[in-house]
């Protein structure tokens, strides 16, 4: 099983389940969990190879992951803490397991929040993994997560985000590293699945409005989908719960809250001509 934390408020208190991105761990959510833990129980999960994690990579021995193996990790989790419902929020790579848990157990999933939400890769995003798995065999994996995590938050106050993403990428190893690369084959399917579904789960997007590859493409879906809804972080990029974690923060919090009390029912997702940062 993953190894997981949590931090319990009460009985009654809702369930928060974070879930960082591909080379992260658990502790990139260490912004968020003093603000969550005055209104939420939160579960803390890290991935299959990432964090204290790693052993349950060895232990099963698998040369292949797929999407599905990695979100039935999650939801072992939460069968083993019998946690019926929860909110869910992810960072990156993360929002795609999120986004697949409401496929597997729609019914467990109360809302979604998906920061530096992976929509759709456009051309630079679809480049970039070509050089990936062009090079991958050839030049230390650091070197490639170095030169996609410069990519992608490439602007100096994008330098801490990634930087610790960096750091943390160098705890897993270079043979998980390959076998998370290879989910990179089946990533394009699934989010054209994705975006032709619409699950009408509320969904809150917080995007920074630096995240030049991610954005256009979520811009794009909650005008397509009910009960999604965007909001843009100024003077953040792609991991924008470490670039302006106050925002991210109060954003995500009272987005939970309305879900509770109902209060975004009937609203109209913003039109792309409102969609301004904020």
């Amino acid at each position: 099983m993953l190894h997981y934390k949590t931090h319990q408020i009460s009985d009654e208190a809702p369930w928060v389940v974070f879930v960082h991105g591909a080379g992260g761990s658990s502790s990139i959510w260490f912004m968020q969990i003093k603000e969550f833990v005055k209104h939420f129980n939160v579960l803390l999960v890290d991935l299959r190879g990432h964090g204290k994690s790693k052993q349950l990579a060895s232990v099963k021995e698998e040369h292949y992951y797929n999407f599905e193996d990695i979100t039935r990790d999650i939801i072992d989790v939460l069968d083993e803490l019998r946690i019926e419902k929860a909110h869910f929020i992810g960072i990156s790579l993360g929002t795609i397991l999120i986004r697949n848990l409401s496929e597997l157990v729609p019914d467990r999933v109360e809302s979604m929040i998906m920061g530096g939400a992976i929509i759709r890769l456009n051309v630079r995003a679809k480049v970039l993994v070509a050089i990936g798995n062009m090079f991958k065999k050839m030049v230390p994996y650091m070197w490639l997560y170095s030169f996609f995590a410069w990519i992608i938050m490439p602007k100096a106050r994008h330098r801490h985000s990634r930087m610790l993403f960096v750091n943390e990428a160098k705890k897993v190893a270079q043979k998980e590293f390959m076998r998370w690369f290879k989910l990179t084959y089946e990533i394009n399917p699934l989010l054209k699945y994705f975006e032709e579904k619409d699950t009408g789960i509320p969904t809150l997007y917080l995007m920074g409005e630096e995240d030049y590859m991610f954005l256009p493409a979520v811009q794009y879906i909650i005008t397509r989908h009910t009960n999604a809804y965007l909001e843009v972080i100024r003077n953040s990029g792609h991991v924008c719960n470490i670039d302006q974690p106050r925002e991210f923060n109060s954003r995500a919090i009272m987005f939970l809250k309305s879900i509770a009390t109902g209060t975004r029912s009937g609203l109209v997702p913003p039109t792309i001509a409102e969609m301004i940062p904020c």
